[in-house]
């Protein structure tokens, strides 16, 4: 199956939400990779945590209890958390400030080595992320899924998207549409599905000119429940 031109897709979401100007209005763009570069690395960490705590648990919940996280955790400054000792680790998941997961709270250290082991390929974590090609992007997905802990399935890339990194999103949405076009067939988080993703998502950019982050966005309105 011909893979469906970009106009085409933007054409149908334009339709479904009233109009391009209208739609044009729900569509938000990433940062610049020197934008991206400036992020310090304790707020990487804080936007995993909150990430990886949201999984499985109201988002709303989560953002309330979010000052307090940050409070507990001495505002995930890096060196503070590789410096804690794992019984101080078991007590802080104990703290009824926070929501109490203690194999949510133990991604925390682990995620703050995978961070500062960044300096080793870059100058920093935010540095190895804002230069990672686009063309490649699902292997940032995947190194970190290897690197790091439960920032597998959409979590990593969800991180991204929220830090400004330039990504698309195989959300419910957009996996139906690569479904239903016959460019995955198979499971969601596989690299073969990852890799077909990424070479579509490359052809409409290149039709396009747009980042992948505002195609991903057009897909997800030109399909399923997302009608004006």
């Amino acid at each position: 199956m011909p893979l469906e031109k970009f106009d085409s897709i933007y054409e149908r979401a334009a339709h479904r939400k009233g109009g391009e100007e209208l739609l044009e209005q729900l569509i938000y763009k990433p940062l610049s990779a020197d934008e991206i570069a400036k992020i310090s690395d304790d707020r990487w960490l804080a936007a995993f945590t909150e990430k990886v705590f949201q999984c499985g648990i109201s988002w709303d919940v989560v953002r309330k209890k979010w000052p307090n996280f940050e409070e507990v955790f001495f505002n995930f400054d890096i060196e503070k958390m590789l410096m804690l000792p794992n019984e101080m680790w078991e007590s802080k998941s104990q703290d009824p400030r926070i929501i109490r997961h203690l194999t949510k709270v133990m991604t925390i250290p682990a995620n703050a080595m995978m961070i500062n082991a960044a300096k080793r390929e870059a100058n920093s974590f935010s540095e190895m992320v804002a230069y990672w090609p686009d063309e490649n992007i699902t292997e940032l997905w995947a190194y970190l899924k290897k690197n790091g802990k439960r920032l597998g399935g959409n979590t990593g890339a969800y991180t991204l998207r929220q830090m400004g990194k330039d990504t698309f999103i195989l959300s419910s949405d957009v996996e139906s549409h690569l479904r239903n076009t016959g460019i995955i067939d198979s499971g969601r988080d596989t690299k073969r599905a990852h890799q077909a993703a990424n070479k579509a998502f490359n052809e409409w950019q290149q039709q396009s000119g747009r980042s992948l982050s505002e195609i991903s966005q057009i897909i997800a309105y030109s399909c399923g429940d997302n009608r004006v």
